[in-house]
């Protein structure tokens, strides 16, 4: 019998960078248990598209939004240049990445990614700029690189985007537990750990003692 979390989830999702201090608790909580978590990318916004000013406007409302739910930090000055191509499929792929290399190195690369944009400022649609986070979350600068840029890897994301989408899956971030391929649902969207630590308890408890 097998048990996991299954983590839905976009790098580049505002609300998933909300959720993180969360899902690092239940992750954490599921550990205790000796249940691990497997990340899945959605896809949450793919395309070579610039953003126009009133897209970047209202995506900077968002962010707002979630700073002030969840006090994540952000770095709104300057953010999202002009002419910048908010294409959420190489952040996806260096998780896939991340996880083709090392299951368990996927969780510190999706974090490492959505501080770096989030936090820091940087353009993680640059393929460099990625290879830095890969190397700060503990892996090979070259592998990840020859990893990132296999035409396997860009399926196997690919396979995550409509994975999620045959579930119904439309919003991040959404959290799963999965017992025997049967899955029940955690979340649909941000929630407290406080609101969330008692479901997964009671999830582990039925789990672990089948």
């Amino acid at each position: 019998m097998s048990n996991r979390l299954v983590y839905v989830m976009d790098p580049l999702c505002s609300w998933c960078w909300g959720f993180a201090p969360v899902m690092e608790g239940l992750i954490d909580q599921a550990a205790a248990a000796g249940v691990g978590v497997h990340l899945v990318v959605g896809g949450l916004r793919t395309g070579r598209t610039p953003l126009d000013p009133a897209t970047r406007a209202r995506i900077l409302e968002h962010w707002h939004s979630v700073n002030e739910a969840t006090g994540q930090p952000f770095r709104f000055e300057e953010a999202m240049p002009a002419g910048f191509v908010y294409d959420t499929e190489p952040a996806c792929r260096a998780v896939v990445a991340a996880r083709r290399i090392d299951e368990r190195l996927a969780w510190a690369m999706a974090k490492g990614v959505a501080q770096a944009f989030y936090r820091d400022g940087v353009d993680v649609t640059c393929t460099a700029a990625l290879v830095d986070i890969a190397e700060a979350a503990g892996m090979s600068r070259i592998r990840f690189a020859e990893t990132f840029d296999l035409a396997s890897t860009a399926e196997a994301t690919q396979g995550d985007f409509q994975w999620s989408q045959s579930l119904g899956i439309s919003g991040f971030p959404t959290v799963l537990a999965e017992h025997d391929r049967q899955f029940a649902l955690l979340t649909n969207g941000y929630q407290p750990l406080k609101e969330l630590a008692p479901l997964l308890a009671r999830w582990l408890d039925r789990a672990t003692a089948l």
